[in-house]
């Protein structure tokens, strides 16, 4: 316990104990390892953001023991394990692994040789400047590091430095962006895609074979999407924990065509537009972002006010878009005027999925609302143009619906569920569930798993958390093949609007595959 008290207590009681012990600069420095080393079994509970703090713990000795129960939790406690998919994606946010991974490459350069820049004696790292013993505990020795060092650089202030030069000044602005030399993403056609082009899509079929992987994403890709324009499908949209969303070439090289980062945080949900020029996305940093395909011009960003999970084009009118998250609210923006123009409140604490239903006069919204007796509010309809809820008591079971999907030709849209299967429920009012048909044998376990149709609509593809991904005959409900994609959850599988037996999956491990 004496131990215990001298690491949390102050800085004075530290050097006290230095001086008995008669070991000046070597006592220091064992305790500031030894604290290191606290800090780091520590981290993943969340104490701070940013650089190691030398004090994470209060004060207050008589309170030590205490305060380190309450706040480090127990590594193998089953309530640790997330209750929705939001809860996952932000504990992945703020774990340690990320926090050690972030520290090590930031702190890295400090002991390497050769490096650029020179390190002044104002630049010194505050927890080196530690006491000597020399009889006093004001004084201390200035710690001199040797030239060629690359100063480090607190990750508070890069986060601020990274929004001042995005120039977001306002909550909703027009951003310039940088035109670049080898802006050539939309005047190519794939010539893997151009012999489909002038025929009728025929019979979806069932990938089986790897074509390609694509790797370059440093965390969890939330959704894959192929380009909805038909001369423009080999394009690949992917959209990551690690801050980027990125456009691939999916049909033929597999290269990386384009990088966008115009987020400070986790891109959570991302979208074409109808014409194929634009992408539309949403970020845990608060916002949501049109961007320009081929430019990389950030046309429009909006300050959502809280953090982003799903966005949703409106399917007559492209300028107007939808945004929920963590909030309460599910906010309609014009992209034209940067405002918001319509306000659904539905009194919730999370917005998981938002689904437009055939003609964009009424959307399903899925939210992380389960009561004690029933799932009222887990899915909500709402009349678009009034803001007025339709129906709130459309899926009474106790389980989250993570993802939503409409069929491409019937009335019908399709709801991922927490309970490890698919629900069918009819998209005409009163939006009953079909009970006799449940697509099962796959595993969500709190990812944001999702579900998607074919083309055609015969076929139905989800991801799972065992890394594989199920096709399923979408009128019998029979599982017609089970392909073993990834060793990490596979969150998304897309299936190509015109090449024949083709699908893009991606993982939490940020792996994307492509099949056919």
């Amino acid at each position: 316990m004496s131990s215990l008290v001298a690491y949390e207590d102050s800085e004075s009681e530290d050097d006290s104990l230095d001086q008995k012990e008669g070991g000046g600069s070597a006592s220091v420095h064992t305790g500031s390892c030894k604290q290191a080393k606290d800090n780091q079994e520590v981290r993943g509970c969340n104490f701070f953001e940013g650089t190691p703090s030398p004090h994470n713990y209060t004060a207050d000795p008589d309170r030590t023991m205490l305060k380190y129960h309450e706040n480090v939790p127990e590594r193998n406690s089953s309530s640790l394990q997330p209750q929705s998919c939001f809860d996952r994606e932000m504990k992945y946010c703020s774990s340690g692994a990320a926090q050690d991974k972030h520290f090590r490459e930031t702190a890295a350069p400090l002991c390497l040789p050769g490096t650029q820049g020179k390190l002044s004696e104002m630049q010194t790292l505050p927890h080196m400047a530690q006491s000597f013993g020399d009889g006093s505990n004001t004084t201390k020795r200035p710690h001199t590091v040797p030239p060629g060092v690359r100063p480090y650089i607190p990750k508070r202030q890069r986060l601020v430095t990274s929004v001042e030069k995005a120039g977001t000044k306002y909550p909703a602005e027009q951003v310039p962006g940088i035109q670049t030399r080898d802006s050539q993403i939309l005047s190519d056609v794939s010539t893997k895609v151009k012999p489909y082009l002038a025929h009728k899509p025929g019979a979806a079929g069932i990938p089986r074979r790897l074509l390609m992987s694509l790797g370059g994403h440093q965390g969890p890709v939330n959704t894959v999407q192929w380009c909805p324009v038909p001369h423009l499908s080999h394009l690949l949209l992917s959209a990551s924990m690690d801050k980027t969303f990125k456009v691939w070439d999916g049909a033929e090289s597999g290269q990386c065509l384009r990088v966008y980062t115009c987020h400070s945080g986790a891109v959570r949900d991302a979208c074409w537009t109808p014409c194929g020029r634009c992408l539309l996305t949403g970020s845990f940093d608060n916002t949501a972002v049109i961007t320009d395909v081929e430019t990389g011009q950030q046309v429009v960003k909006l300050d959502n006010q809280f953090k982003v999970m799903c966005v949703a084009l409106h399917p007559s009118n492209p300028e107007i878009f939808l945004t929920g998250g963590y909030g309460s609210v599910v906010k309609a923006w014009d992209s034209r005027t940067c405002k918001v123009v319509k306000v659904y409140k539905a009194g919730i604490q999370q917005t998981l999925d938002i689904l437009f239903l055939r003609g964009g006069v009424d959307f399903i919204t899925s939210s992380d609302c389960v009561s004690r007796d029933s799932a009222d509010r887990t899915l909500i309809a709402w009349d678009y143009q009034t803001t007025a809820k339709v129906s709130n008591q459309i899926y009474h079971e106790r389980y989250t619906c993570p993802s939503l999907a409409l069929h491409p030709l019937e009335e019908s849209f399709i709801a991922q569920t927490n309970g490890n299967y698919v629900a069918v429920f009819s998209s005409q009012q009163p939006y009953r569930m079909n009970k006799r048909r449940r697509y099962e044998g796959h595993k969500v376990e709190g990812y944001a798993v999702q579900c998607e149709f074919s083309q055609d609509g015969t076929i139905l593809a989800s991801g799972s958390s065992t890394g594989s991904a199920h096709f399923y005959d979408y009128q019998n409900a029979r599982m017609l093949h089970t392909l073993r994609a990834h060793s990490q959850p596979c969150l998304c599988v897309s299936q190509h609007p015109v090449l024949p037996a083709t699908a893009a999956t991606c993982d939490w491990a940020g792996e994307i595959k492509v099949w056919h």
